[in-house]
C-alpha cells in the first residue's frame, strides 16, 4: 500500500517513511499506543467531531483512497492508476470539515449515524523512532434517514503515525476498499 502516495495527484509532499521488519509484539508500547489511537479516532469519527479529528492530523498529511478495480490474476495491480475517491491533503480535509458546518452540506443533513469498527491491528517499526506504520481493517456502518438501507463499507488501511510533542498524529493514510463498486449513496464521510 505504501507506494500509492507517490503515484497520486497530491502525494508528492507525502511522508515516505516505510515499515521495517516484522510486526511489533502486541505487548510493545508503540503497538498499544497506536491501537488506542485508532480506537479513540473511531469514536471521534463516530461522534462527527471533525474539528477534533483535524487536530489528530499532521500538516503534511496525505489521505488517499484509490479506486479499486478487478483484474486478472497476475495483472500486477488492483487499483486504477491516477484515480482515487479521496486524494487529499491538510487543506482539502479542512475545507471538507468546514463545509459540514454550512447549509450546503446537504449530503450530511440530516447527519449520518456512523459506527467505525477497527480490527486486525498490526504495527511496524520504521527507521525513524518517532514513526510507526499501522495496518488495520475498518468496517463502517452508516445509516442515514429512515427509508434507505444502511451502507456497510469494509476496507484495509495503512497508516503512518508520527509521535509529536502533543502525542501521536496521522501523517499518511491509504484506504483500500474491499469492493470495487461503492454501494453507498455518497462518500461524504471519513474512513
Amino acid at each position: 500500500m505504501s507506494t500509492h502516495s507517490s503515484r497520486s495527484v497530491l502525494g508528492a509532499h507525502a511522508p515516505t517513511t516505510q515499515r521495517t521488519g516484522r510486526t511489533l509484539p502486541f505487548s510493545d508500547e508503540r503497538h498499544l499506543q497506536a491501537h488506542q489511537w485508532l480506537v479513540d479516532e473511531a469514536y471521534i469519527l463516530d461522534s462527527q467531531a471533525y474539528d477534533e479529528w483535524l487536530d489528530l492530523l499532521t500538516d503534511d498529511i496525505h489521505y488517499l483512497m484509490p479506486v479499486r478495480v478487478t483484474t486478472a490474476l497476475g495483472a500486477g495491480y488492483d487499483t486504477s492508476p491516477g484515480m482515487a475517491h479521496f486524494d487529499e491533503n491538510r487543506y482539502s480535509l479542512g475545507r471538507r470539515v468546514a463545509r459540514f458546518l454550512t447549509e450546503h452540506a446537504w449530503t450530511e443533513d440530516p447527519p449520518s449515524r456512523l459506527r467505525h469498527y477497527v480490527a486486525n491491528v498490526r504495527t511496524f517499526a520504521t527507521d525513524d523512532p518517532d514513526h510507526v506504520v499501522v495496518d488495520s481493517g475498518v468496517m463502517l456502518y452508516r445509516s442515514r434517514g429512515d427509508v434507505r438501507e444502511a451502507a456497510v463499507l469494509s476496507a484495509g488501511r495503512e497508516d503512518l503515525l508520527r509521535r509529536t510533542g502533543d502525542g501521536w498524529r496521522l501523517a499518511r493514510r491509504t484506504i483500500l476498499l474491499d469492493d470495487s463498486v461503492v454501494r453507498s449513496q455518497n462518500l461524504a464521510i471519513f474512513l
